[in-house]
């Protein structure tokens, strides 16, 4: 049985939209991994707010290196993909250790998944011992006394393991917090300090800062171009909008492609509405759709339309690509070389390789 089931019609969106724009090699920088039994099923404390969407956890219970490969093939058929690859927040020490066994199974770059508490030498331990080439965190792990609002960037990368990073030439993906998400001040002038502070830091914007819809980026770029060597991938990201200011300020050779996999593997077509984003999706597939505000369910007719939410995104930065007058060369780099080059350029930092 196929893990899943590719359509007649996303076929043809493969073949008439996207193949001849895709480059032969794709590397994929923002993947999760991990196995269903890794996943904690620890319900929520008295008083405790959830703080991470619903949505996402419906798509996929796992996503083990066997079937992370198999999307790609399914996906993508006639190209080579790779991914950077890391854990889940939360998932702890075991699916740690998962990953960095498939990434060296694989031929995969991986980073590690951190706490805040743990200590400067321990992340470096980690790192090496695993064989990565930096660190993935997550705003859920901050503080639980932390309202979700005020959480800052340095609540869950804390400043002594970006010294860390900073000495060892290694990656941070950042997923920044804040309902203001990459128009907000805090998050912006912490991003600036980080890079003052810890130039040597390898720094990824995920999501493009969560710009998820027009209202999201602000004048963002005004400021954050006062930092030149930032990277920033635009995984998960529909918003042509978004996708498009970030390529005409910072140019395609800072801006790389990532899918959020398994998340990407979802049938949605995504609207703006009210100044947030809602994932149309088809009758039935993902359970009751009032369990997340994100969430609505089409006509089956309407249904017959979408496709996943990968080609959604490859065909949003694809018009933006159109609107800038990018060449061939430049979806290249997006897709491929600029990853490359960050990915290769940690591994000799850390590793002397």
């Amino acid at each position: 049985m196929a893990l899943f089931e590719v359509t007649a019609n996303d076929r043809r969106i493969y073949e008439e939209e996207l193949r001849d724009f895709l480059p032969g090699k794709i590397l994929d920088v923002h993947c999760h991994m991990n196995l269903e039994c890794h996943t904690p099923k620890v319900p929520l404390q008295p008083g405790e707010v959830k703080r991470t969407v619903t949505w996402p956890s419906l798509v996929a219970k796992q996503n083990s290196i066997e079937d992370l490969q198999e999307t790609y093939r399914l996906l993508f058929p006639g190209k080579d993909c790779k991914a950077l690859v890391f854990s889940n927040a939360g998932h702890g020490e075991a699916v740690n250790q998962y990953v960095a066994e498939s990434a060296k199974k694989a031929g995969f770059p991986a980073l590690y998944y951190s706490h805040p508490n743990q200590s400067a030498e321990e992340v470096e331990r980690k790192i090496r011992e695993g064989g990565f080439l930096g660190l993935k965190s997550y705003l859920d792990l901050a503080p639980k006394y932390l309202p979700e609002a005020e959480i800052r960037i340095f609540d869950f990368f804390p400043k002594h393991q970006l010294a860390k990073l900073n000495e060892m030439g290694a990656i941070c993906m950042l997923h920044i917090p804040r309902p203001g998400r990459l128009k907000d001040q805090v998050n912006i002038q912490q991003i600036l300090e980080i890079k003052r502070e810890f130039p040597n830091v390898r720094l990824i914007i995920a999501h493009i800062g969560r710009a998820y819809t027009r209202g999201d980026v602000g004048d963002a770029f005004s400021y954050l171009t006062q930092a030149p060597d930032l990277m920033y991938d635009f995984c998960a990201n529909c918003c042509e909008y978004a996708i498009t200011e970030l390529l005409r300020n910072v140019g395609p050779k800072h801006v790389m492609f990532g899918l959020d996999l398994p998340i990407l593997r979802m049938r949605t077509h995504r609207i703006e509405e009210n100044g947030t984003y809602i994932n149309l999706i088809p009758p039935g597939l993902y359970g009751d759709p009032s369990q997340d505000p994100h969430l609505r369910e089409v006509s089956p007719e309407e249904a017959e339309k979408i496709t996943f939410f990968a080609y959604e995104e490859l065909l949003a930065f694809k018009r933006a690509c159109r609107t800038l007058g990018l060449t061939g060369q430049d979806v290249e780099d997006v897709m491929y070389n600029n990853a490359v080059h960050l990915i290769d350029g940690a591994r000799r930092s850390i590793y002397g390789e």
